[in-house]
């Protein structure tokens, strides 16, 4: 079975997963990844919440080369360019993350995307890793 690149951030292997971030329970801001003081009022209050599946995309852009260390994946001639979106996740928090769609034409303001793990790399022991992203998606998501 396929592993986590980052375990802590998403309920995966759920059949539905979600990233998991934190609230504050004194100003109410939410914050991702989880975090031990909230970034907008310094509280040490901050309690674990599962963050909507689905949600809005309102910004991206192709990356068209590899990321800096320490990504692991493709590089040189293997390296296909990969979008990167800014999605809403209802009201509450935007998440920058990739998406699984990296032609600009395909995309648009406002579409609604969901929650995906897909494949990312093998390593030399034949474990495969794999990484959220967001998809584009038939549903609206919640309000």
């Amino acid at each position: 079975m396929p592993k986590a690149l980052a375990p802590e951030i998403s309920t995966w292997p759920d059949d539905d997963p979600q990233l998991i971030g934190s609230t504050c329970g004194s100003c109410g801001a939410t914050a991702f990844p989880v975090q031990q003081r909230c970034p907008k009022c310094s509280a040490g209050e901050m309690s674990q919440v599962l963050l909507p599946r689905r949600g809005t995309l309102v910004a991206w852009t192709t990356q068209g080369f590899p990321p800096g260390p320490p990504y692991k994946g493709p590089t040189g001639k293997d390296f296909t360019p990969f979008g990167v979106g800014l999605v809403e996740l209802g009201d509450v928090i935007r998440v920058e993350g990739r998406l699984t769609e990296n032609d600009p034409a395909k995309l648009e303001f406002g579409m609604p995307v969901e929650l995906t793990v897909i494949p990312f790399t093998t390593d030399a022991t034949g474990t495969s890793s794999s990484r959220s992203r967001s998809r584009p998606s038939r549903e609206d998501p919640p309000k």
